[in-house]
This record gives C-alpha cells, structure tokens and sequence, in this order.
C-alpha cells in the first residue's frame, strides 16, 4: 500500500533537504507544506511538531494512522526503514547487512561531529581571519576524519553504485559548503582544499549532481536568503 505521507518543511531549510532527498530516492508521493521560518510558528504547527521545526513528516498506511515523526535523521531514517531499498539494507536481513548499516551510522556520526559544525561557525563570523582558521580546521577535520572513509566510494559509500542514506543525510551541508565558498559566503579556499582529498573531491562532485539532491536546490534563492539572514544578524548584533 502506498502511504499518505505529509510533508512540513521549507526548501531553504538543510535538515529539511535531507527528508526530501529521501523520499525522492525512495520514490514516495508526498504532499507538501511549507513553513515560514522567519516568523513565529503558528499553534497548529506546534501542535504536529511542538519544537518548531523542520522537517516533520505525518505518515499512514494500512498499518499506521497518521503517526508524526519529527528531526530529520529520524524521519529519514524512518523511511528508509519502513521502504527498504538501495539507501539502506533492512537491520534483520544478514549481519553483513548490520554492518553495512553501522558503517552508514558512523559516517553520518562522524561528518557531524568531526567536520559538520564548522560551516555554520564560519558562515556567521564576521572576521575574515577567524574564518579562515575555521575554514583550515573543517578541512582538516575533512582530511583526517571523512577522507579514509571514502576510501572504497565506487562512486558512493561503502562501495555502492547507488546512493545510500549516507550521501542523503550529508548532502545538504556538502552543496551547500561549495555554493557558499563559491560565492563568498564561506572562504574560496574550501573549494581549492576540499577538492584536494581525491576520495572526498570525486564522491562529492557525485554526490551534488543528484537529482535527488538538486531538485528543490534553488541556489539563487538559497544564497540571496542566506546573505539577507546575515546580515540581518549582523545588524541585531550592532544594535545590542
């Protein structure tokens, strides 16, 4: 049976670009509700998810009626394991299968913890100096954390010729870290150093040609929205 799935987000949005990217590999129908994320939540929407954020997804089949799933790596994790495919191999199938499942796991755990934070430090400080130290320190963390990992990438982890749920949950933040250097939001320099990992450089430029992953990218909108953030930002903190 086909589920009813509704999804609450908003495309600038990268957690929400990870529920996306999945329900389009997994080919699942879904109707769309936009959030405005520059203004507070309305109640009805703290009703479905009472943090406020994005994505939530509501979900029913023949088995569940209407089940809210809420924060993005459990939504999409969710999916994937509710619709097995090629993102994900089902947890009971083989202990290979197990394994091929946590190597995903550690390396979604370790772009977040490791390498995924800097991008957002940087984008938001203000001084070039600053940034550049930061930029120095995600492409070390990129060089020493996620580079080995990519060894086998044929052209996606773990050796899959198809993308895993691996590439759908760090997608979002690795276009965006290239649209951003490429444009002057981040430093230019995490383009020329990023792209010298050759495990990292040609599993990336893979990864950001996904249809999947580009088929709600707007780059114009997301960089003429994010440069009026900042400096929205910038002005709150002049006038403390």
């Amino acid at each position: 049976m086909t589920p009813k799935i509704t999804l609450y987000t908003n495309h600038r949005c990268p957690w929400a670009h990870r529920a996306h990217i999945v329900l389009k590999e997994l080919s699942l129908p879904y109707e769309e509700v936009i959030i405005d994320l520059d203004k507070p939540r309305e109640p009805w929407y703290l009703e479905v998810n009472p943090r406020g954020l994005v994505p939530s997804i509501k979900y029913s089949d023949g088995e569940l009626n209407e089940e809210i799933i809420t924060e993005s790596g459990i939504v999409s994790q969710f999916l994937a394991d509710a619709h097995p495919s090629h993102l994900l191999p089902a947890s009971n199938a083989s202990p290979a299968a197990a394994l091929a499942r946590a190597r995903i796991n550690f390396f979604v755990d370790t772009w977040s913890s490791k390498a995924g934070s800097y991008w957002y430090q940087i984008l938001i400080n203000e001084d070039e100096s600053q940034k550049e130290a930061l930029a120095k320190e995600l492409l070390s963390a990129v060089g020493k954390e996620i580079e080995p990992l990519l060894k086998d990438a044929a052209p996606f982890f773990g050796g899959s010729k198809k993308f895993t749920l691996a590439e759908a949950l760090t997608a979002p933040f690795i276009i965006r870290i290239y649209a951003f250097s490429k444009h002057g939001l981040l430093p230019q320099s995490l383009i020329s150093g990023l792209n010298s990992f050759p495990n990292f450089a040609k599993w990336a430029a893979e990864v950001i040609n996904q249809e999947s992953v580009t088929f709600i990218w707007d780059e114009e909108m997301i960089i003429k929205s994010t440069a009026a953030r900042l400096a929205k930002l910038k002005a709150q903190e002049q006038a403390k």
